[in-house]
């Protein structure tokens, strides 16, 4: 086996952490003696042994002399767990190969050194390609402050997510909206409008639940039409609900506040809206790596026209409405020419029951 063989096999070992360890990054491991591996492990859960560490202990003493195939570079601070870089060194590793350099300030290739100076043979870079899209989000929110945010849509083949008179219960089918509660359970929120609240009156949790239980958020520059009685303020025990608004907005959702809501003002938009990029930093002040927008057709727009859809789940069923006062996915203002329409790259298509998934990344600018 090649270096890029055992690499693939730390990053579907990463993978197993996917919605237990954030914020911090997805991460895997693996240790090879003579060709054989002898010692495997991921980062299982925020706050407890990182990748490096597991591996090693599986391996124990073929460690020494070993390989070690890691996915991001080991770090060399003390956070909630010791520096890795002392337990590659303690273990007796001859060679190890990260994928990247860590870009988290406190380790930022400072991993990588601490290792050379103590003898050992360091390569990075195979498959960084793999690995910065595996942690996509992590990544996203060290850059900018930002999570990453996930758009979902039910909608017909003629592109409706609801009838003229605001129908929309259910388009798809009972297997779709399992895999919509799967992907709810891997969020740090889910954020929805004041129109959807009241049109729909929706729960937001992940039945069963996840590894996550995501914040509800919603999203009103109009707090006199919240409605006070709704399945987000009766089931908060279950999880938290949390309201963004502007500062002209605050004082009258005082009903909100006194059922357990937690209120906040982000900065509006010239027009009076929500400034999405505001709301995004706020949320990724709290530690959020990932948020899943559910709608409706305004909110998706708004995060659309600001830029900030990163990762889209289309939900499509083999049906069809029809009429122009039904709405589609994606309002807002949209765009003018061809030219700026966004398109999905690493695209996949998979079908549940009678309808079908396209779930894609939007490409990177130019």
């Amino acid at each position: 086996m090649t270096d890029n063989d055992y690499m693939r096999r730390a990053l579907e070992l990463a993978e197993r952490g996917r919605g237990w360890v954030e914020p911090n990054p997805l991460v895997g491991a693996v240790v090879v003696r003579d060709g054989r591996v002898v010692g495997e492990g991921w980062h299982e859960k925020f706050g407890q042994t990182h990748a490096e560490v597991n591996a090693l202990r599986q391996a124990g003493e073929a460690a020494r002399g070993s390989a070690l195939y890691v996915t991001l570079e080991p770090c060399c601070h003390f956070g909630k767990t010791p520096p890795c870089t002392e337990a590659v060194i303690g273990a007796g590793v001859r060679r190890v190969v990260a994928s990247m350099l860590d870009p988290f300030p406190q380790v930022a290739g400072q991993g990588v050194s601490r290792l050379r100076e103590a003898g050992i043979d360091i390569e990075v870079g195979v498959g960084e390609v793999e690995t910065r899209r595996l942690n996509a989000p992590y990544l996203k929110r060290l850059r900018t402050g930002r999570p990453w945010v996930h758009a979902k849509w039910a909608m017909t083949l003629d592109g409706k997510i609801a009838t003229r008179t605001g129908r929309s219960k259910w388009i798809t089918g009972e297997a779709a909206r399992a895999r919509v509660h799967e992907l709810r359970g891997r969020m740090d929120a889910i954020l929805i409008g004041r129109a959807t609240l009241v049109a729909d009156d929706p729960v937001l949790t992940a039945r069963p639940s996840g590894p996550r239980t995501a914040v509800r958020v919603v999203l009103t520059t109009t707090a006199e039409k919240m409605p006070i009685s709704c399945r987000l303020l009766e089931s908060i025990q279950s999880a938290p609900v949390l309201v963004v608004t502007t500062d002209s907005s605050m004082a009258r959702l005082s009903g909100w506040r006194d059922r357990g809501a937690e209120v906040v003002a982000v900065q509006p938009t010239v027009d009076g809206g929500l400034d999405v990029k505001s709301l995004l930093t706020e949320l990724g002040r709290r530690g959020m790596s990932n948020v899943l927008v559910e709608g409706g057709s305004g909110t998706l727009g708004c995060f659309r026209d600001a830029g900030e859809i990163d990762e889209v789940h289309a939900f499509v069923a083999p049906r069809i409405f029809g009429g122009s006062a039904a709405p589609s996915p994606i309002g807002g203002q949209g765009i003018a020419e061809l030219s700026e329409a966004w398109n999905l790259i690493e695209w996949q298509v998979e079908r549940f029951g009678n309808d079908f998934l396209m779930h894609g990344l939007r490409q990177p600018s130019a």
